[in-house]
């Protein structure tokens, strides 16, 4: 999903502005000292002074676990926020969505060869649209020219913006009615003349993992991730509305400029993101499932390969995007593995170095402004 923008690999975030805030509240929590990471720890609070409410994050690498905390989970009443702190996590669904199609295929249930027709036959039509031509894997690594839905500007004025936001966030909307929205335009490219983000790839990816298995992506994730996992602090919400605790408020501004009042956005039903972005973890679930993911814990070599495989990124030279997987090089060579997500009030990103050993997962609880490449820069090249 997106907070204002769409968010790819380890890009800088949104518009810059400043917003009056509270002092930095820094605290420190886990299984090691501070050496190492004192580089990141001052990354994280800049993020402060530069307007975001707060932000928690948490390292996973051989010396142990870090974590870290700078602000305030609630502008109100200043509470702190959390190192365990819940939060919604958007488009880093999309990494485990393309997990279960992966082991779907490995299991010899689908080939990412297929087309979305054979699977779901005259969704993918009219406009110009043609789902013989689109197959899975141009599904899951934004190859396949579908509009994305969410910069439709109806659906823009009805959830991102104050006005639309405030009446619709607690609306039921199904798959369907996120696929159709794409099915009104034109396809934005042939498939497989480039690559461009589209949120409704995502939508349909799900609807073809209920058409193999007969359960809802959320069942099997919860199944075949989530509980192999252990991961305790993550779950597919569905239609609820709240973010299970502990878990800090959530702040947006609610338009397409990063000045103006700033609105709690905290509870909001998040089935207009559905497999696109729904999903809520905490940031040590989130390094404990990219560990496991790139350790070949979850898929087979052949598919974890193929998740791997990336495709190039216009304008955009240390990112190249896989099967929901960005490889990004960092200034200091390092290539790191993982994805960003963003959904109103949550912008937040986890990632590890290829041998899974180097993991970094955090959250901002604001949406229109912050660095997440300053953070990632701080801890995989700052010494």
């Amino acid at each position: 999903m997106r907070a204002r923008t769409t968010l790819v690999g380890t890009t800088a975030l949104l518009l810059t502005a400043a917003l009056a805030g509270p002092a930095v509240a820094a605290g420190r929590a886990g299984t090691v000292a501070e050496g190492g990471h004192s580089g990141t720890r001052k990354a994280i609070e800049a993020q402060v002074t530069a307007g975001i409410p707060g932000v928690t994050a948490t390292v996973r690498d051989a010396r142990g676990t870090w974590s870290a905390t700078a602000g305030v989970g609630d502008l109100r009443t200043h509470r702190p926020r959390s190192t365990a702190d819940r939060y919604r996590v958007g488009s880093i669904t999309k990494t485990f969505v393309s997990t279960v199609m992966l082991q779907l295929e490995a299991e010899g249930r689908l080939s990412l060869d297929d087309t979305v027709e054979k699977w779901l036959p005259g969704v993918v039509d009219g406009h110009g649209n043609d789902g013989r031509r689109i197959t899975l894997r141009r599904l899951l690594n934004h190859t396949s020219g579908i509009y994305d839905y969410t910069v439709d500007p109806g659906f823009d004025a009805d959830y991102f913006q104050k006005d639309g936001f405030f009446e619709h966030r607690y609306d039921d909307v199904t798959p369907q009615h996120l696929v159709a929205i794409a099915m009104r335009h034109a396809p934005v490219f042939a498939p497989g003349a480039k690559w461009e983000y589209s949120n409704t790839n995502y939508i349909l990816a799900a609807m073809i993992i209920k058409k193999v298995t007969g359960h809802s992506y959320g069942t099997e994730i919860t199944r075949r991730i989530i509980r192999p996992l252990h991961l305790r602090a993550t779950s597919v919400p569905g239609t609820r509305v709240t973010v299970p605790h502990p878990s800090s408020r959530g702040y947006s501004k609610l338009g397409p400029s990063a000045d103006g009042p700033t609105y709690d956005v905290t509870t909001l039903n998040p089935s207009f993101a559905y497999s696109a972005g729904e999903m809520i973890s905490d940031s040590a679930d989130l390094d404990r499932f990219y560990s496991a993911l790139l350790r070949g814990r979850l898929l087979p070599a052949k598919q974890l390969k193929e998740m791997k495989t990336t495709v190039k990124i216009d304008g955009v030279p240390n990112i190249r995007y896989g099967l929901a997987l960005t490889d990004t090089r960092l200034s200091c060579g390092v290539h790191v593995w993982g994805h960003n997500g963003g959904i109103q009030g949550s912008v937040s990103t986890a990632m590890t170095t290829a041998d899974g050993r180097h993991s970094l997962a955090l959250n901002f609880n604001g949406d229109w402004t912050g660095d997440l490449d300053a953070v990632s820069e701080a801890e995989y090249c700052g010494g």
